[in-house]
């Protein structure tokens, strides 16, 4: 209580920040007239006299109300639109590195151009991060204009551009692209095996749209690049088919931690059906050699209890394809980890694709942390405060609106049922109809949308515009037009959407649609643009007149921001408007969360069917259990990450000393240590440490020299000479291999051999660090049960995944070791090189070893990616394309 009368007295820690930007603001807005009387040319001329600035020691900081000036004026002159002051200071947080929260319709995506000018200025990059393709061509299209109007160049990352094409959009000022796509790029440049192949620069800066639902929402599930691993997928088929004979009592759903686990009953009746079908073969269910059918059954159970089709995944092209809980979206290409998508696919009797090995993985937190200083912009973020401060290091500011804020927040109405709730909301719809006022109505899930859709139709005669997954292509036209008179739009969550509900409709969307063409391709005076504007603003009259866009929430979702997100949608730029939310004690939330009490009391109330409770202090006790599901699923997310942290750390180690190699020119020097390191190792375990020569494993010692070194050593006769000791043994070991190496480096030149040598280690190191992620997600997927031991999971996976990596190093120094050993090539020659002799004297002939299987093979792979006009690494003297590249 004493701190709200001090904020009333003080305002927030919020609002003092607010005020601290003010002061930056008049000064932009100072230099206004003097930037104006600018002509075009000396406008665009000072990008490069700002470049020269910085060359000669001032900072960022230091251009930045002139810079910021110049982009308003620039944006007035190209886009027709000038910066409000609210959006300069939306702009000054951007460039501090934190997070602005702007409701809809501030112009988050103009906000972004300040920052991003002056940021691009050092030359070394900006990325702007969108939730999907079409926002990033959208803006990137839309923005280009002015970056080019002042002489920087934008680049946009899609899914279909080839590495050549995303290498030039990279290298751009100016990069638009979506997280899914700069992650991908980031995971599949530390796969390749030149550093001229790789695609993206050091990264700088980055600017993240709707920063909540890409560092929050979409953090949830790791970028994985995998390929096809040898698991058969008839098991799932043979699995799913059980499933249905399971009755309730056989298993345990947790709603809450959205779980099932099977119960005693349940084990012994899975494992009788499991005997039947001639799946389990020997033993019991829980024996070491089935834990694959433990895991098989688990993951069938989960698809058929906690996954239903139409809410978390819809059936599209023979394919199961995830729906996004928080924004409605497909997720193409995405795909559940660990054989859920299988046992979905078995479900769902669609094409059952083969289980995947994870190649490279990062999560979005991790990847987001990579950038030195990252920024945000959002409608609502100042829910997950503590989350973005925490897992980011980035503060959230709320910015004020540019006119007041006029909505009307309305208290929730509940009701027992559902069906008495849809029914309010239908005489609620209808009754706007009637008044020609537009209505949004968001829903949870598809189903829901098209039940709704249905009711309305049938009981009062209204069309409604459905949006969600299904109608994904024209979602941009439908939200655009919800704002005319009397629209009624049905929607999935309205995360993201990045297009702007304005009342009487979009200029830009109708232009499009209705003559294919874009507000700045033609003339203000054009009569297309002016009749359509007149007709717009006609009808926003209407929608003003009936009392702006009325948002109906159809129930409330675990997380405030996602409703808050909903309600967004209304009240745009000062408009009025309205919103209202409807819930039943079936909803989720409720169900989940003591709706048997609530329930009791509003019978013992009184409450009649078709009757509603409204009260502030409903709304208290929806905020409070929504902040407890909030606390709780960031604190699931806040564990994942502490273990991806571990692998973070090693993959941070992994791809530096990746690059590192890529760099080198000469390997030799590293090779050698790793077979130095090597014998060490083979002969410590074969001579113990101040063991008798009788206590020797001589003929051990004698089988590893030939397994690794491909070396018939007399490492017996060595051992019987008196007063020998393992130290001479060692040096002996390691001339016999050096020697070795020296004579292939001489028959094959040391050109050739150092391009043999980082191939080799590349690969290897590729196939090793592959082999230790599916390594630690065994670890990981077991080591919860630690607890039951009273030893905490986390350190012990740390203490694990350390013994791992340094197994893996280990692992890595032998098989590099050993396939250098033995590694011959074999090189077939190009039609035009008709005489051995012709192909210098050191040119190799010899067949390639089949203990050398992991090397290269013939030609060209052996050298890596070589360019065709470079020279052959063969040594002839000639273009690689006209010797061993040669199309043949």
């Amino acid at each position: 209580m004493f701190g709200s009368v001090l904020r009333r007295l003080f305002g927030s820690s919020n609002d003092r920040f607010v005020k601290t930007l003010r002061s930056t603001v008049a000064a932009i807005n100072a230099l206004e007239p003097e930037v104006q009387a600018l002509s075009d040319e000396q406008l665009r001329a000072r990008t490069p006299w700002f470049r020269e600035r910085l060359e000669k020691g001032e900072t960022l900081d230091d251009l930045l109300v002139e810079a910021f000036a110049t982009v308003r004026e620039a944006s007035r002159r190209v886009l027709g639109m000038r910066h409000f002051d609210t959006q300069l200071m939306g702009g000054l947080v951007l460039h501090q590195g934190k997070i602005a929260e702007m409701k809809t319709g501030e112009g988050k995506t103009l906000v972004g151009t300040l920052p991003v000018y002056l940021n691009a200025l050092t030359g070394d990059g900006v990325h702007v991060v969108t939730v999907n393709d079409y926002l990033a061509k959208r803006d990137a299209e839309w923005m280009s204009r002015l970056y080019r109007f002042l002489g920087l160049s934008t680049g946009i990352i899609t899914n279909e551009l080839l590495d050549d094409e995303r290498r030039a959009a990279y290298a751009c000022d100016i990069t638009y692209g979506t997280n899914n796509e700069l992650g991908f790029d980031y995971l599949r440049d530390n796969m390749k095996f030149r550093l001229e192949d790789m695609v993206q620069r050091e990264f700088a800066y980055a600017i993240v749209d709707e920063v909540d639902s890409i560092l929050v929402d979409e953090a949830r599930t790791p970028l994985i690049i995998s390929g096809p691993s040898e698991s058969a997928t008839d098991l799932y088929v043979a699995v799913n088919a059980l499933i249905p004979h399971l009755k309730p009592e056989h298993f345990e759903k947790d709603e809450k931690a959205r779980s099932v686990t099977f119960t005693e009953e349940g084990t012994e009746y899975i494992e009788a059906l499991m005997r039947n079908a001639e799946i389990l073969q020997e033993g019991n269910l829980y024996d070491i050699g089935n834990v694959s059918l433990v895991h098989h059954a688990q993951q069938a159970l989960r698809a058929h209890v906690l996954f239903t089709r139409d809410v978390d995944y819809i059936v599209k092209d023979n394919k199961v394809v995830i729906i996004d809980e928080f924004t409605g979206r497909m997720m193409e290409g995405r795909r559940y980890s660990e054989g859920l998508h299988q046992a979905l696919e078995a479900k769902e009797q669609v094409t059952i694709q083969s289980e995947n090995q994870t190649l490279a993985s990062i999560t979005f937190q991790n990847f987001f942390r990579l950038y030195p200083k990252l920024a945000g912009m959002t409608g609502t973020a100042m829910t997950e405060a503590s989350e973005f401060g925490e897992i980011y290091g980035l503060e959230v500011v709320e910015m004020p609106t540019n006119r007041p804020f006029a909505r009307d927040d309305q208290d929730d109405e509940v009701y027992r049922t559902a069906v008495e709730k849809y029914n309010a909301i239908a005489e609620l719809v209808a009754d706007c109809a009637s008044r020609n006022q537009p209505c949004l109505v968001g829903t949870t899930s598809i189903e829901k949308s098209e039940y709704l859709a249905e009711l309305l139709r049938k009981k009062k005669g209204i069309k409604a515009q459905v949006l969600n997954a299904r109608y994904h292509e024209q979602e941009a036209f439908i939200v655009a037009q919800a704002g005319v008179p009397g629209a009624i739009t049905i929607a999935t969550n309205m995360a993201g959407r990045g297009t702007d509900i304005q009342l009487g409709g979009n200029l830009e969307m109708r232009l499009w649609h209705e003559h294919g063409i874009t507000p700045g391709e033609v003339p203000e005076d054009d009569p297309r643009v002016v009749a359509i504007k007149a007709d717009i603003a006609t009808k926003k009259e209407q929608a003003l007149a009936a009392g702006g866009l009325f948002v109906i929430g159809t129930e409330r979702h675990e997380s405030r921001r996602i409703d808050n997100q909903l309600r967004g949608r209304s009240g745009r730029q000062g408009d009025p408007g309205a919103s209202r939310f409807f819930l039943s004690l079936e909803d989720d939330l409720m169900r989940i969360f003591g709706s048997e009490r609530i329930d009791g009391m509003l019978q013992k109330f009184g409450l009649k069917e078709g009757e509603a409770i409204v009260h502030p202090w409903i709304n208290k006790a929806l905020a409070k259990a929504q902040q407890k599901v909030e606390a709780r699923n960031f604190d699931i997310r806040k564990n994942l990450l502490k273990f991806d942290d571990v692998m973070n750390d090693q993959r941070k180690v992994v791809y530096e000393q990746r690059r590192e190699l890529m760099q080198a020119d000469d390997l030799s020097e590293d090779t050698k240590g790793m077979r130095e390191e090597t014998i060490d190792d083979i002969v410590a375990r074969c001579i113990p440490a101040k063991a008798l020569p009788n206590h020797w494993n001589v003929t051990g010692l004698h089988e590893e020299c030939l397994r690794i070194f491909n070396l018939n050593l007399p490492v017996a006769e060595w051992a019987e000479e008196e007063g020998i000791a393992d130290e001479e043994i060692r040096q002996r070991i390691g001339d016999a291999v050096e020697a070795k190496m020296n004579d292939k480096i001489t028959r094959y030149s040391p050109e050739v051999w150092q391009s043999i040598e980082k191939s080799i280690l590349l690969q290897l190191l590729d196939q090793i660090w592959k082999e230790h992620l599916l390594q630690l997600d065994h670890l990981r997927q077991g080591i919860s049960l630690r607890a039951y031991a009273q030893r905490d999971p986390l350190n012990e996976y740390k203490s694990e995944a350390f013994a791992l990596f340094e197994q893996m190093l280990a692992h890595l120094r032998e098989r590099v070791t050993q396939v250098l050993a033995m590694v011959e090539i074999q090189v077939t020659p190009s039609e035009d090189q008709l005489f051995p002799h012709e192909q210098g004297e050191n040119h190799p002939q010899a067949v390639e070893s089949a203990a050398a299987a992991p090397a290269p093979a013939a030609g060209s792979s052996v050298w890596g990616n070589v360019s065709r006009n470079e020279p052959c690494p063969c040594g002839s003297g000639k273009k690689f394309k006209h010797c061993h590249g040669a199309l043949k």
